[in-house]
């Protein structure tokens, strides 16, 4: 699959909802990793450029995901990239664009690094 990487130089990004440990299967709650075995968090991030406001939901393996991360946190986002997907679910295509990052750490006074891996 494609990645294009995204540039953030021109935009404000804040945390629109913290973290969460993102799920692989909603039937089993199984968290989902990487091909490592890293645990994968979902990370919301309002994404603000001079034309425009998104909100964008990111896939960031959970090292690279700074602690204290609450709505409104100012944060940057490292080696950000969008991948289209498709699928079929009960007979109906869907498509999109996902986004992962490698780390998003908070840009606010004292906040912590992101966790060691």
């Amino acid at each position: 699959m494609r990645q294009i990487p995204v540039d953030t130089t021109n935009a404000t990004v804040m945390v629109a909802k913290a973290p969460q440990p993102k799920v692989k299967n909603r039937q089993t709650s199984e968290i989902a990793t990487d091909k490592d075995g890293v645990t994968l968090m979902t990370v919301e991030v309002m994404f603000s450029t001079p034309d425009e406001v998104e909100i964008l939901k990111l896939t960031v393996p959970q090292p690279g995901v700074s602690e204290d991360l609450t709505m409104g946190t100012p944060v940057a986002l490292t080696g950000l990239v969008a991948s289209a997907w498709e699928n079929e679910f009960n007979g109906q295509k869907r498509h999109g664009i996902a986004f992962r990052a490698v780390a998003v750490t908070s840009l606010a006074a004292g906040a912590s690094k992101p966790k060691a891996a």
